[in-house]
């Protein structure tokens, strides 16, 4: 596979080499600044925490039962071990021995079961939630055992726990505040600017390899750039411009391209008019050519996506010609659906880079089939609020980073609206599967149904691009599921 003109085999040889790399004269007392494209709205990733939350705290400040490695692969962490019983339905995980939170209690089962209660809460508004809502009881029958009973089997449970954080039990407002378990320990947060973490000594694990690591927060690219150039920054999480890289191609920096989970999508309410009708979602597909999109937003670098799945998801498959790039066929769409002389409907778009280019490029291309459409520029806690929470939408462009989320468009009550409960059957029938080829093979046949469906208009996987100080070495370089653990980066 390639991505952005590198193999996969190029890309993991690359990491392996960075995170190779000799720290001998490392600052073990280091200050890391990390610039990032990504807001943090509060610090509860059950309360829309944002991805500026999930970068600088997944791995970081809290900690899983397991934890997806830099090459998306599922790692204990936590856990030490985990027994399934033979009917799927009842998981044994024995937990790991001497660990504390920041506050100096020990981690014990109570936790696990809190934090796990926690994201499947009425009140959540974790993506996961509908994911764990299997989960019948949670039993902690002593301080380091914890079982978990399911009401159906679930073959991705250990998988969706790696988006569970364990956090304090006794923690009293996981908004402004934390009591994780990993290597760092929240410091302060300005909101819109920074936030910082500093080295936990009472890790359980390796020491972390810098000192102080703070996150400056962006909405525009070149902001971000400059940051870099003054040294305001050392490392940059994700580049938006690939038209500003030339300025970082000398020995002052360094520049990885690597796998990434971050889709770009149109998300239609499915629920309103027009978009309750698949015709009109189809046309609007067919109406944007995704290859000049990709091409004006990300030059050589991106790749197409036809449906919701990365070429790493299991079950993925190319669906690019079930609703082809046809002007033509658009047209014929939007007449069988009784707009034969179009519509016109409000795009609520994300003022962060490189969202209103695209929705400029999609307005022109809408143009085309007698489609209007008004750009509406929002900030991204306005974004969750209006959208993820109130629905209040017709339409959005929005990047979704984590993987595998196939899922959703089997549940209904999703914030998006789709529903074909021939889709939630397969869905769910995957879930029970026994092995990994048969649940693949039953998530591409639903994967093929919501194409056809056009439930969403998928359109570009980001490119993962990290630009750094060429002092820096250890960062990891594929963005799977907005993580960026910062643990092992050291300044020399």
């Amino acid at each position: 596979m390639k991505l952005g003109g590198l193999t996969l085999a190029a890309v993991l040889a690359f990491t392996m080499a960075i995170g190779g790399t000799s720290a001998s004269a490392a600052d073990t007392n280091a200050t890391i600044d990390v610039g990032s494209l990504h807001e943090v709205l509060n610090l509860d990733n059950t309360a829309n925490g944002g991805a500026g939350l999930t970068e600088a705290f997944n791995g970081n400040v809290y900690e899983g039962l397991f934890k997806l490695n830099d090459n998306g692969k599922v790692e204990n962490l936590l856990a030490t071990s985990t027994k399934v019983s033979r009917n799927g339905l009842t998981y044994t995980f024995t937990l790991r021995n001497n660990v504390k939170f920041h506050s100096g209690k020990t981690f014990t089962s109570a936790d696990v079961k809190y934090s796990i209660e926690k994201v499947t809460a009425s009140g959540s508004q974790s993506p996961q939630k509908s994911n764990l809502s299997i989960i019948e009881s949670i039993q902690t029958p002593n301080a380091t055992t914890v079982i978990v009973s399911l009401s159906k089997k679930s073959i991705s449970l250990v998988y969706n726990l790696t988006y569970v954080w364990i956090v304090n039990s006794a923690l009293k407002d996981m908004t402004s505040s934390e009591d994780g378990t990993g290597p760092y320990k929240y410091t302060a947060w300005t909101r819109g600017s920074t936030i910082s973490i500093t080295r936990f000594d009472g890790y359980w694990g390796a020491n972390a390899k810098n000192k102080v690591v703070v996150f400056h927060q962006f909405t525009d690219g070149t902001a971000l750039n400059n940051a870099l150039l003054s040294h305001a920054a050392d490392i940059i999480t994700s580049e938006g411009n690939p038209d500003a890289l030339a300025q970082f191609k000398n020995a002052n920096y360094k520049i990885t391209n690597g796998l990434s989970t971050n889709k770009q999508l149109i998300i239609f309410n499915d629920r309103v008019t027009p978009f309750n009708k698949a015709l009109v979602r189809k046309a609007i597909t067919s109406a944007i050519d995704k290859k000049k999109l990709l091409q004006s937003i990300w030059g050589e670098y991106g790749t197409l996506l036809s449906s919701i799945m990365t070429p790493i998801d299991p079950g993925y498959e190319d669906l690019s010609t079930v609703n082809p790039y046809d002007p033509a066929l658009a047209k014929r769409q939007l007449a069988k659906a009784g707009y034969s002389k179009g519509f016109t409907f409000t795009l609520d778009t994300p003022n962060d880079d490189p969202h209103p280019a695209a929705a400029a490029f999609i307005q022109s291309e809408l143009a085309k089939v007698g489609i209007t459409m008004k750009i509406n520029i929002i900030t991204t806690s306005q974004w969750f609020d209006k959208i993820y929470k109130k629905r209040d939408y017709t339409a959005t462009i929005q990047n979704i980073l984590s993987g595998r989320n196939i899922s959703w468009y089997g549940n209904p009550d999703f914030f998006w609206g789709y529903s074909n409960p021939r889709v939630t059957n397969l869905i769910n029938q995957s879930e029970q599967a026994n092995t990994a080829k048969a649940q693949a093979a039953l998530l591409k046949r639903a994967n093929r149904l919501v194409a056809i469906d056009a439930a969403s208009d998928w359109l570009y996987l980001y490119p993962l691009i990290v630009v750094s100080s060429s002092s820096l070495s250890g960062y990891p370089i594929n963005g799977i599921n907005s993580q960026f653990f910062v643990y092992n980066i050291v300044k020399n």
